[in-house]
């Protein structure tokens, strides 16, 4: 399956300063000294997938691959309860064409009892939660798919045609009056500061999470300021 807008792997800042210094890039290329609003996320560890709704339909699902092209999971992905086969809306008219973006994921406890059986078989156990998500949705079999504890958090979208979303916040939202589960973490930050603080809060709850995380995501939350800035992989 190829990808109408490229799945790109995300830029990684090590410390506070970094996160500082994309700010800063951020101002001068738009020649301006005012604060940006971004939403940040916990950055799930799983395995992304793209899937495509029409007149709110789900048609295809696919993993990221290689960014541009994905491998078609469509049948395995309809097999997890927390991916909507249709969609409806009460306050605005379903899209056209949606792509919707998000992480497959093992919740912890699930992975533990998962592991625990497959030993009692006589098979061997995953490594992690991320390895076990990765290697259920590309099974060849649905049926094992479907018997695997898997979950999706939706984290954002790619094309969409006969509606228009704004902003990242908002998009989240109308994704999850659609049907999805999005984080319950989110938050929209004011500034690199906000952000840092934000960090240091997730740090703090990291080992309480049901999930595996692997640090937070910072988005610009403006879409026409995203327009602008473009994007790096």
């Amino acid at each position: 399956v190829r990808h109408r807008q490229p799945m790109l792997s995300l830029e990684n800042a090590f410390s506070e300063t970094e996160a500082r210094e994309f700010e800063a890039r951020l101002q001068r290329f738009l020649r301006s000294t005012e604060d940006f609003h971004y939403v940040v996320e916990p950055k799930m560890d799983g395995c992304a997938v793209e899937l495509v709704y029409e007149q709110g339909r789900f048609t295809v699902g696919s993993t990221r691959g290689d960014g541009i092209n994905g491998e078609n999971v469509t049948q395995n992905l309809k097999t997890i309860h927390t991916i909507p086969l249709g969609l409806l809306s009460e306050s605005a008219p379903v899209p056209e064409l949606l792509e919707v973006r998000g992480e497959v994921y093992m919740d912890l406890e699930e992975f533990k009892q998962f592991n625990e059986e497959r030993l009692a078989k006589g098979e061997a156990a995953f490594a992690n939660p991320r390895n076990a998500a990765a290697g259920s949705v590309r099974q060849l079999d649905s049926r094992i798919t479907k018997s695997r504890p898997l979950s999706l958090f939706a984290y954002g979208i790619g094309r969409m045609e006969g509606m228009q979303l704004t902003n990242h916040w908002e998009t989240l939202h109308f994704l999850k009056e659609l049907g999805f589960n999005i984080s319950e973490h989110i938050e929209l930050c004011g500034s690199a500061v906000d952000v840092a603080q934000y960090y240091v809060k997730v740090l703090g709850m990291r080992e309480e999470l049901p999930y595996e995380i692997d640090g937070i995501v910072i988005k610009v939350n403006d879409y026409q300021v995203q327009s602008i800035l473009g994007e790096v992989s």
